[in-house]
């Protein structure tokens, strides 16, 4: 059964958004997360951080989801990071060339309290 992501109110100015994506980013629930990180980055110089540690599974198409908001943040001249200690995720970047494309953190910035949305 496919995972929906949802949205609760982004962070204030003062921070990033910070977005934790749980289960699984694939072809089904590709089209909410999309639309979802679309408003996200709709806003000048975007600051958002995409919490990819309890993404259990994630595909091409979820691969080209991260792509589409890294090129939407980077056209606003915003920030993106993702956070994650995954070696397979890790090594599925560096196998599709994805590698240095992303800022990649093992672990979460430090953030004001109450900065921290699940998906």
């Amino acid at each position: 059964m496919p995972e929906t992501h949802e949205l609760s109110a982004p962070a204030p100015a003062a921070g990033p958004t910070v977005l934790a994506l749980p289960g699984e980013i694939d072809l089904l629930t590709v089209p909410a997360l999309s639309a979802r990180l679309d408003a996200l980055t709709a806003r000048p110089r975007p600051d958002l951080v995409l919490d990819l540690r309890p993404t259990e599974f994630i595909d091409c198409a979820g691969l080209g989801v991260l792509c589409r908001a890294r090129n939407r943040v980077l056209a606003r001249r915003g920030w993106l990071r993702l956070v994650t200690d995954s070696a397979r995720f890790l090594r599925m970047l560096r196998v599709t060339g994805l590698g240095g494309v992303f800022e990649v953190q093992p672990r979460l910035p430090d953030l004001p309290a109450g900065t921290y949305s699940r998906c």
